[in-house]
């Protein structure tokens, strides 16, 4: 009688053991899934957002922004770059990134605060880096624009995303382009006007 009821009883053990573990298995993945604290976007190994929101002097932030794949002679694009001690802006003719304008301005670290922590608000690293030619540039969205933003850490790159105002090319950036933009060009004073002259 003893041995019926073990045999009985081991089978039950089993499949209730089974079934907890099954449980904690689902709750975990449930956590990992909905409340792992990442946006999604970001890989927890993703440094970017430490390296954006230091304000190191070896940190740095651009835009590149070009314009239609035209004629070298038409050719136009510009870009700006903010370090905690310097911002300058560049516009460019031609593929081979001749210079037109070019303004450098000081900076300070409570400025380079502010304007890290407000890229990172409106979302700048939100967006996972593409790899081969889905990251290649060449090319892409040949009639409209091309933004390019970069986070770096003592001239290595860190994060790269980008996007184009053509519907079939949105590239890596998760964010609205055009609020990233103005918090570059913001940072220019002159710079509103130099871009008006680019594509007249």
């Amino acid at each position: 009688m003893t041995n019926y009821k073990t045999a009985r009883i081991i089978p039950i053990a089993v499949v209730l053991i089974i079934t907890a573990i099954a449980i904690a298995g689902l709750v975990a993945l449930t956590r990992i899934v909905f409340f792992s604290g990442n946006n999604g976007n970001v890989s927890p190994n993703d440094t970017s957002k430490e390296v954006l929101l230091s304000a190191s002097s070896d940190r740095m932030v651009s835009l590149t922004v070009r314009g239609r794949i035209v004629a070298n002679e038409t050719f136009r694009s510009y870009q700006i770059q903010i370090t905690p001690n310097q911002r300058t802006f560049t516009t460019f003719k031609g593929y081979l990134d001749q210079p037109i304008d070019n303004v450098s301005l000081t900076n300070n670290v409570p400025a380079y605060e502010q304007l890290v922590y407000a890229l990172y608000r409106a979302n700048l690293i939100k967006g996972t880096e593409l790899t081969g030619d889905n990251n290649d540039l060449r090319g892409v969205c040949a009639n409209g624009m091309v933004y390019e933003f970069k986070v770096l850490k003592a001239g290595k790159l860190m994060k790269q995303l980008w996007t184009s105002s053509c519907p079939n090319a949105r590239g890596s950036l998760n964010a609205k382009v055009g609020q990233l933009n103005n918090l570059f060009i913001d940072q220019i004073p002159s710079a509103r006007s130099l871009i008006g002259k680019l594509w007249q």
